[in-house]
């Protein structure tokens, strides 16, 4: 089974694909392409996409025979009938990003007792772990189990033995560690090479006759301005349109990859795009953030769910990353900010968009106009922000009404209702950093301009809630 057709590709472009031909070494000097079959090709312009392999280390008494990795769909086939033939029950997943997630849902919808094993503090490493905790949930929800920070020392017959010691029982094991860039094929023809191959703005290499494409190429990251590996379906084929118009004499550029993405987690969409916190932190790049929960659509109307959204933003209003994860309408709302982020517009721009309302789709101020306010109240220091760091150590104020703060709140909080705030401004301490919360994020910021104009500078809102704690712990 294949994506496309070699006939098509005949048929329709006139171009004559080889299947089952391994290149295996490129003649720069005379322009010769040599294959395993001793077949020899020559070229004008050559093009190298060889994509990425999965990782596999050689653990310790690793069976390769229960082993699977999955990259094409004859590797998911191979699984599904490896599973039907040995009346598989237990599976485990080594690797938590994409595929591992993925791959553990469809395993436990196949009635397969599943574990994840990720050697980080969280899974999928293009978001952070605040969102990926809310994915985590849902995962166990379903019965998943998710051992982190703990990775595979070997492997017995049937058990997967971590560092820790712990020893995990297995029918069947599912590799995805990450992936790897085929770059051998270039490195061999002596093309400038890093972790991925070397090419221009124009996805030339070295050689001004070879370009490359795809996940084996090196690129900017279009947040951080850094080089990095991103291994995405969408940029590899704007990339190919680039090389294809620049062989034909155009004089296209490749304007970087902003790693937009999602993923389906059972009935939670996760997507993202940009920076993380994390590779913001490591590449020492200034920031600001700031977390949100909106409605999918309008509160009154039936079906409302709501999303989580965190983004990440300079001081002068730059959007660096931007990650959600709920029910509904998800990768809309970060396919937006990925529009803006792409046109080098700014949270300015967030709050101008104009975007479709009705209530079944939207509510009149959209999330992505929230989050432009929100991040320009906090560039114009118009609210402090505090997040689940700054809790343990500061003065807690739950600013709901009474009865709902007898229900539920942080264990230490206060309760003074935002209604009664200005009356009681005596109760709040000067000396200490002070946290308002409620809800979602919208009261406190409310309760915190009301007290801060009252002369005090210690006092912070809790972006997300008291729904965004409960989704921490």
């Amino acid at each position: 089974m294949h994506v496309s057709d070699v006939n098509k590709f005949k048929n329709w472009f006139n171009i004559n694909v080889l299947l089952n031909t391994k290149a295996i070494d490129i003649d720069r000097e005379n322009r010769i392409v040599k294959t395993s079959d001793n077949q020899e090709f020559s070229y004008d312009s050559l093009v190298i996409a060889t994509g990425a392999s999965p990782f596999v280390p050689a653990f310790e008494g690793m069976n390769r025979d229960k082993t699977f990795t999955l990259r094409t769909l004859s590797d998911a086939n191979r699984i599904k009938e490896y599973i039907k033939d040995h009346k598989v029950t237990r599976a485990v997943v080594i690797g938590a990003g994409f595929i591992g997630v993925e791959m553990a849902e469809n395993l436990s919808e196949l009635g397969l007792s599943t574990t994840i094993v990720e050697l980080s503090d969280h899974i999928m490493p293009n978001v952070d772990i605040e969102v990926a905790t809310v994915a985590q949930h849902k995962l166990k929800e379903k019965g998943i189990e998710i051992i982190l920070n703990d990775g595979v020392k070997a492997f017995s017959d049937d058990k997967v033995i971590l560092d820790s010691g712990v020893q995990v029982p297995f029918d069947i094991v599912i590799m995805s560690i990450g992936v790897r860039p085929q770059i051998e094929l270039a490195q061999k023809a002596g093309l400038e090479v890093s972790r991925g191959i070397i090419v221009d703005s124009t996805l030339r290499t070295s050689d001004k006759n070879i370009y490359a494409a795809g996940d084996n190429v090196e690129i900017t990251d279009f947040a951080t301005g850094t080089k990095a590996l991103i291994p995405l379906a969408g940029p590899a084929n704007r990339q190919g349109r680039i090389i294809a118009d620049n062989i034909c004499g155009k004089k296209e550029t490749y304007k970087n990859t902003q790693g937009s993405s999602v993923v389906k987690i059972f009935n939670l969409t996760l997507a993202a795009v940009g920076a993380t916190e994390a590779r913001l932190k490591k590449l020492n790049i200034p920031y600001l953030k700031t977390f949100i929960y909106a409605n999918s659509h309008a509160g009154y109307y039936p079906g409302a769910t709501q999303i989580l959204y965190k983004m990440l933003f300079t001081k002068e209003g730059r959007i660096l990353g931007l990650q959600a994860i709920g029910e509904e309408g998800v990768e809309k709302r970060v396919d937006v900010v990925a529009t803006v982020m792409r046109l080098n517009g700014t949270v300015h721009d967030l709050l101008d968009s104009e975007l479709c309302y009705a209530p079944p789709f939207n509510s009149a101020k959209d999330a992505i106009n929230i989050l432009g306010m929100n991040a320009l109240n906090i560039i114009e220091g118009k609210v402090k922000m505090a997040f689940p760091e700054d809790l343990e150590d500061s003065y807690l104020i739950d600013v709901r009404p009474k009865p709902v703060f007898m229900k539920q709140t942080i264990e230490g909080a206060v309760n003074i209702p935002v209604t009664e705030i200005r009356n009681r401004l005596d109760e709040i301490p000067k000396d200490r950093k002070v946290v308002m919360f409620c809800n979602t994020g919208y009261t406190s910021y409310v309760a915190s301009r009301i007290v801060n104009q009252n002369g005090f500078d210690n006092v912070y809102s809790f972006g997300g809630g008291i729904e965004f704690y409960k989704a921490q712990n």
